[in-house]
């Protein structure tokens, strides 16, 4: 008969005491912070493209609720100035002879930040489940 050797189960033991710790962290909580993270980053990037010469539009950005809508987290970024949407898309001059190009300060920042959500969300959750895996 073959001889066995000795096996320690404390490894095993510590392993799937982690594995219950990852199980019990709030996946919800993770997603919906990391859906505000993102539109915060938005909201910064946006803010930081505002031309600073067109009155209250730099202080008229902010950040709605989320929601949930079948598997997709929704947030809503927004300008509540008037003329926000003319600086942002472009207008015809008070004459109605030219045209003023939009800045497109959401439109760009939207990119840029599609650009690097995967890297900021990876880099979040291998932060919880190293805290998950090495008790951190």
């Amino acid at each position: 008969m073959a001889k066995w050797g000795k096996v320690d189960y404390k490894q095993l033991v510590k392993l799937r005491d982690r594995l219950v710790k990852l199980q019990e962290a709030d996946l919800e909580k993770f997603n919906e912070q990391m859906v505000y993270e993102l539109a915060a980053r938005l909201l910064r990037k946006a803010v930081k493209r505002t031309p600073t010469a067109t009155g209250w539009l730099k202080q008229g950005w902010f950040i709605g609720g989320t929601h949930y809508n079948n598997g997709v987290y929704e947030v809503e970024v927004y300008n509540n100035t008037e003329y926000a949407s003319y600086v942002e898309s472009g207008h015809r001059t008070k004459d109605h002879t030219g045209w003023v190009p939009g800045r497109f300060m959401l439109l760009i920042s939207e990119k840029e930040l599609e650009r690097d959500a995967e890297k900021i969300i990876e880099k979040r959750l291998m932060k919880m489940l190293g805290e998950a895996f090495h008790g951190k």
